[in-house]
């Protein structure tokens, strides 16, 4: 913990100091007041616009010191600007008589007095004469190959969706598709690859409407064991519609009756619109024994009805039947006696020839063990159109066969020959192809990310997945990309958004309008220069700033221009810390991987970050849904695969979806990358809530981590581990968790003390014995990526809420000197607390959520956020070097609203943003010009705000 003056601490508990007096808005102290740059027009724009625009809807930053003159103060909290905003917390229900903050939500308690919502169903008329049906590709992980692609089956009143995995969400806001007009969901495989994006995409129809929306939800039977491991944080009412379906485990999920075959088809759906039915599939090799959990696959088998001929009135005419409702029996398939004949006339007599139903087949094999359970599937014979003479009289023909299956299953032999059974029947290969991972599939935010590229390509590198300038010069050999595949006259590669139309029966086949074009990079850039044309001349003073001279502290005083500033030269936001001397650029990146909250949106993914230590491994901080994806368009899929298999750690703040909805699927992955490689199983850090889920969810897959609880890796545990594992000698050195201040002592004098109704949440008797293992491989894993301490602190939003401080090892430059570790503090989920504020103490970077605008005070209160300002707030008063702001609400879908005046040491959070340690001294310089890209986007209308708002309280 850094020394802090006499004087400085007076400063802090004085009752009349204002952050105003902190930073005074002096135009010789502004960073953005640079008289070398010749075009100040543009500075002026970029300097105003924070204040003048019309989208910032807060009060000047020096009006509102004027009425609450105040300060964050960890000793004298009664003075703090908490203490003066307690009139408005009057509206919640129960707050901190310290500072504003929901008790009820973070003790857990918030819903207690409120009604449980019971999602509904809905209930909609059919249309049997649809005139509208077709199938379409929904291009989920086409470009990232994370995730399996869903499939919609859609009609004029009812919807289907086949498979949900991660960034389904985020796909349907992209393309405008209404997951509340959703149906049902099927799954062809229980995992993380088809099943990751169910358990968000479920909170997000539970905060639809008064009640929320339900959905239908259909699996093999081992959905059970997801079910289980979901209802750890999602509400069971969000569940009651789920079904499985084969031979049943055991369950409360409501299962079908066992079949003696396991091939028979199992008829799930059958109304007037279409007949769904299932057909399982396990590998060969556990034929006779019951097939692990993980392992069935299904084949869906969509049939629609025939479409019946139509009336010839002439004929019935000639057959003696007068109009009337004769003529509608006929019509509906009854035969009626003729009115001046003495016979009987049949529908066939008088009616045209029938259309048959189109049918669709979904197959999902995923190993070669499938292929061979696949050929023996005899409910599938009366589909073959070769000449086998076991084929029945009731044969029916194919129209269009969806292969989920991967490509090195596809192309096998066997494979191939099966394909051919169904004669001219249309086959769409959805497996993973690298051809694929050129076309970005959520294009808005790629065309974002190119805008963020050209104008500073210092944090926001070309994403490794879609280079825009490879994409303008390459081109794709659609004959050789499938192999023999190729060779099957009606067989293509899946393409986002394609569709194969059933109805109406003239359409019948494949339609590509739908398909989005691609865009190249000059087409990107016309667009901005258009649009921006101030934008040249602000990418150019962007790569002055780090190709200019850096600032030193031989330069400091020069900017010193008040006696306080001299006097506590650490509040200098230009003097370098000493842990940034003679910085590498391998030693540290931090990357943004998403900086939304609640759930994903068009333009943001939810939490994440990455901190790449390069050759030391890396870390994951959060891990929400779609994390692996975002991996993947950072570095590529090669890449983020070596990204994933060099984890050391995942550490997560709470048990919130949008904070770990993507672990599951970084670890299956993790776990199949190092399959037959020696490795230790990954270090997973969280609550200990998250343990419960991860515990259900390992009877379906296994994940190959280690849990520990984030109550092990306080710094009181910490103490205590060291004094158990040497109790022989005296191991708490200069730097060990044990001496870096005295976080602990202060969480156990205040909001989570003895007594209080915190304590509960926070101060239940730890053993570190039972950890001693685990806590040991930690220390292990800690001194092998070159970090002296990780340690986690309480903070104030939900039951098992917590921060995280993150401390390098000290290092020795060429001549000897001993240069300091850099310190990162990453928030979670919090109101400001005097816990956050001190374990920020001298932090090189804080990495802090700002989910609200300044003038939304109330509901960060009421929700147990933050502001943006009070998140600089923490970071100034806690000596922070550097603070990025993560965490917005989606009420802001570009960039959040925020008071440019009180910036000079912070930066917005974008998503793909990488911050390399060495570029700290540059990064609140360029805001200004990463502003100037959204000056015309203003924040999402209030209409939104309710959506949000509920999914939040699910």
């Amino acid at each position: 913990m850094p020394y802090i003056t006499p004087n400085l601490r007076l400063l802090f508990s004085s009752s009349s100091s204002s952050y105003s007096l902190l930073f005074p808005p002096k135009p010789s102290f502004s960073l953005f007041s640079r008289p070398t740059i010749t075009r100040h027009s543009l500075f002026t724009i970029l300097s105003s616009s924070s204040s003048s625009s019309k989208r910032h809807r807060s009060t000047s930053f020096t009006q509102q010191n004027q009425k609450k003159q105040s300060s964050l103060n960890i000793n004298r909290r009664s003075e703090s600007t908490f203490q003066k905003r307690a009139p408005m917390e009057e509206s919640v229900k129960e707050t901190s008589s310290s500072f504003g903050f929901n008790k009820r939500r973070a003790e857990g308690r918030d819903g207690v007095d409120k009604p449980k919502k019971k999602p509904q169903l809905k209930t909609r008329r059919l249309n049997p004469t649809n005139t509208i049906s077709y199938v379409q590709i929904l291009g989920t992980g086409m470009d990232t190959q994370d995730t399996s692609p869903s499939v919609l089956l859609f009609f004029d009143k009812q919807r289907f969706i086949f498979n949900a995995g991660e960034g389904l969400q985020r796909f349907c806001t992209e393309h405008k598709i209404k997951l509340s007009k959703i149906d049902h969901i099927f799954l062809s495989r229980v995992c993380s690859e088809t099943a990751g994006g169910l358990p968000g995409l479920l909170l997000t129809l539970a905060g639809i409407g008064e009640e929320g929306m339900s959905v239908n939800i259909w699996g093999p039977s081992d959905f059970k064991y997801l079910v289980d491991a979901m209802k750890s944080f999602i509400p069971h009412a969000a569940m009651v519609h789920t079904q499985s379906f084969g031979p049943a485990p055991g369950s409360d999920v409501a299962a079908l009756p066992d079949l003696t075959k396991l091939a028979d088809p199992i008829v799930l759906i059958d109304n007037e619109v279409v007949k769904i039915s299932a057909i399982l599939l396990k590998p060969n090799s556990s034929e006779g024994s019951a097939a692990k959990p993980g392992e069935m696959s299904v084949i869906y088998d969509c049939e629609l009805p025939e479409i019946v001929g139509k009336f010839d009135p002439k004929k019935a005419a000639a057959l003696g039947l007068r109009p009337g409702p004769k003529y509608s029996e006929l019509q509906s398939g009854k035969s009626v006696k003729s009115d001046h004949q003495d016979t009987m006339v049949h529908p066939c007599d008088v009616m045209g020839p029938s259309v048959p139903g189109p049918v669709v087949l979904l197959v999902d094999c995923p190993t070669e063990s499938h292929v061979l359970e696949l050929l023996s599937v005899e409910s599938l014979n009366r589909y073959y159109a070769d000449d086998s003479s076991d084929v029945p009289e009731c044969a029916k023909t194919v129209n269009c066969v969806i292969h989920l299956s991967p490509t090195s299953v596809t192309s096998t032999l066997d494979y191939l020959k099966w394909m051919k059974r169904f004669g001219t029947a249309q086959h769409i290969m959805a497996g993973h192809q690298m051809k694929n991972v050129e076309v970005p599939i959520l294009q808005s935010s790629a065309r974002i990310a190119a805008r963020l590229n050209y104008v500073c390509p210092q944090l926001f590198p070309a994403p490794g997945f879609w280079s825009l300038q490879h994409l303008n010069n390459s081109t794709i050999d659609s004959s050789t990309s499938q192999g023999p595949i190729s060779r099957l006259s009606e067989c293509i590669s899946a393409e986002n958004l394609l569709k194969f139309t059933l109805r109406p029966h003239a359409h019948l086949g494949l339609d590509r309008t739908n398909i989005p074009s691609l865009v190249a990079l000059s087409q990107v850039m016309e667009e901005l220069f258009s649009e921006i044309p101030s934008i040249v001349d602000a990418a150019q003073d962007v790569g002055h700033l780090w190709h200019g001279p850096r600032e030193t502290k031989e330069e400091i005083p020069s900017m010193r221009n008040n006696e306080f500033m001299t006097e506590e030269p650490w509040l200098d936001e230009n003097q370098l810390p000493s842990c940034l001397e003679n910085v590498r650029r391998d030693d540290l990146e931090i990357v943004l991987l998403g900086t939304g909250s609640s759930q994903p949106s068009k333009y943001r993914n939810v939490s994440s970050i990455y901190i790449n230590l390069f050759a030391e491994g890396s870390l994951l901080l959060d891990c929400g849904e779609g994390t692996l994806g975002q991996l993947k368009r950072r570095y590529g899929v090669e890449g983020a695969d070596n990204a994933v298999r060099n984890l050391r750690c995942i550490w997560i703040s709470h048990i919130h979806a949008d904070h770990h909805t993507g672990l599951a699927r970084v670890l299956a992955l993790r776990r199949d990358l190092l399959k037959g490689v020696p490795h230790e199983p990954l270090l997973v850090v969280g609550p200990g809530p998250l343990k419960r889920f991860l515990d259900a969810y390992q009877r379906l897959e296994d994940l190959d981590m280690q849990f520990l609880n984030c109550r092990y890796t306080t710094e009181a545990s910490w103490k205590d581990f060291e004094c158990d594992g040497d109790s022989n000698k005296d191991s708490r050195s200069p730097g060990s968790p044990s001496n870096n201040g005295d976080m602990n002592k202060n969480t156990e004098s205040n909001l989570f003390s003895k007594g209080s109704r915190m304590q509960s949440v926070w101060n239940k008797p730890v053993d570190n014995s039972t950890a001693f293992p685990v806590l040991k491989s930690m220390k292990k894993v800690l001194s092998e990526s070159g970090l002296e301490t990780l340690i986690s602190f309480p903070v104030v939003h939900c039951p098992q809420a917590f921060g995280i401080v993150l401390k390098a090892a000290d290092r020795i430059n060429s001549v000897g000197k001993v240069i300091p570790g850099w310190k990162i503090v990453y928030s979670g989920d919090t109101r400001p607390c005097a816990e956050l504020v001190e374990a920020s103490r001298g932090a090189t970077v804080l990495i802090h959520e700002a989910t609200f605008e300044d003038e939304m005070l109330e509901e960060a209160i009421a929700k147990n956020h933050s502001t943006t300002k009070e998140a600089i707030e923490v970071g100034s008063s806690a000596g922070v070097y550097r603070i990025i702001l993560t965490h917005f609400s989606q009420r802001y879908p570009k960039i959040p609203v925020f008071d440019g005046k009180h910036m000079h040491k912070a930066c917005i959070g974008f998503d793909m943003m990488s911050i390399n340690l060495a570029d700290l001294p540059v990064i609140p310089k360029a805001l200004p010009y990463l502003k100037l890209l959204f000056k015309d986007d203003m924040p999402v209308d209030e209409e939104l705000d309710d959506v949000i708002d509920a999914v939040g309280a699910v």
